[in-house]
């Protein structure tokens, strides 16, 4: 194949984005042959913006069979991620979908179970994957350098969002027009980063605050307890209603500890790992020796762009996948897992109990109180309005 001829469906806010750097050309070996959105007015923004040079679809079904393209790009809203990616697999097209992989474990299951079925080239764009910094914070993680994780903590509340902002869509912040609140809509990079790094825990106990600073029914307000196989445990702490607020994460191991804040990487090192350090430590009070560390962090983050050059790369190269589509479901699994356990004011087990999840939501989506303006949850990129 000497270029991927892709199609973006859904071109609001994110697709647009992905829409104009393909047909600028950013993208070595890809080129835009078409776009989709079911609103006219969308469509004429696009028509204006790329003239006769590209294919124009108000149904992604057309789309799929109209033999104008390789691979799609999936930007609409959350819900309708895994049944347009499984039709694009149906009809022998590689997948490139927004974040998050969908709304609930069952349906990004049967999307997963789908792309490894047809051989097809499936990916996520889990852009904050490109940043250096959480590279390097992996490898140090993965490598052994920090030794055995013992507790993880990610405060991530710079999301402040006013009342006017979920005001301006009768889908946002509702079961049935977004899925979830923070952890649906703002939260998946991390949740994403969070296992991406240090892995799933085994269980999960979480506090949500449903419309607690802001007047909506999902959640803007989340303070989860984790705990790991090993013993390791993890405080995932969120908010869309802290100002100022604070995005720190912090990684304590038998080697140390590390802290990811501003744009920096600081790893305070002990000379003695604390668990050799307290069996032969005999002189009473004392610590091990502890260094600060700035660990240097080379290279860029590219962003959605970097996710989609290495997408076509391995479509036309077999370039492995920097985020894999099928990892997707682990970050839906952790927001599953603090929804659930909020719910049933319980501890939630990893892998959720899909079937029960799904029940409870679809309770809330029958009491939501989305407004069923004409097309008007799904014409908007939910995917990325952040």
């Amino acid at each position: 194949m000497k270029d991927v001829r892709i199609g973006v469906i859904g071109i609001g806010n994110m697709g647009s984005s992905h829409s104009q750097y393909l047909f600028n050309g950013e993208i070595p070996q890809a080129r835009l042959t078409a776009v989709c959105d079911i609103s006219p007015q969308r469509l004429e923004w696009a028509k204006k913006s790329f003239g006769d040079k590209i294919a124009y679809f108000s149904d992604a079904g057309e789309l799929f069979s109209s033999g104008q393209v390789d691979a799609v790009m999936i930007a609409t809203p959350h819900y309708s991620h895994p049944p347009l990616a499984i039709e694009a697999f149906n009809h022998g097209l590689h997948v490139l979908v927004e974040k998050p992989a969908g709304v609930y474990t069952k349906q990004v299951r049967e999307m997963n179970e789908k792309a490894k079925a047809s051989g097809l080239t499936f990916g996520i764009m889990f852009n904050q994957r490109t940043n250096p910094l959480y590279q390097k914070l992996r490898d140090l993680v993965k490598s052994g350098e920090l030794g055995e994780i013992k507790r993880v903590i990610w405060i991530i509340t710079s999301w402040y969002r006013p009342q006017s902002y979920y005001d301006s869509g009768g889908w946002r912040a509702t079961w049935a027009g977004e899925g979830g609140g923070v952890l649906v809509n703002q939260d998946p990079h991390q949740l994403d980063l969070w296992q991406w790094i240090c892995g799933m825990p085994k269980r999960v106990r979480a506090f949500c605050g449903f419309g607690k600073y802001h007047d909506i029914e999902v959640e803007d307000d989340v303070t989860a307890y984790m705990e790991y196989e090993n013993g390791a445990t993890g405080v995932f702490i969120t908010s869309t209603g802290d100002a100022p607020g604070t995005n720190r994460l912090e990684i304590s191991a038998d080697r140390g500890k590390v802290v990811v804040e501003n744009d920096q990487l600081i790893f305070w090192r002990l000379r003695v790992p604390e668990r050799q350090f307290n069996r032969e430590w005999k002189g009473g009070f004392g610590s091990p020796e502890c260094w600060k560390c700035e660990v240097p962090v080379r290279g860029r983050s590219t962003a959605h762009r970097g996710i989609t050059e290495n997408w076509v790369n391995a479509i036309i190269k077999g370039t492995p996948l920097l985020a894999p589509g099928v990892e997707g479901i682990n970050g839906v699994e952790l927001a599953n897992a603090m929804h659930l356990s909020a719910w049933l004011d319980d501890w939630a087990e990893i892998p959720v109990d899909e079937e029960t999840y799904l029940r409870l939501l679809q309770e809330r989506i029958q009491k939501s109180t989305v407004k069923k303006d004409p097309g008007a949850s799904r014409t908007l990129d939910v995917a990325g309005t952040h």
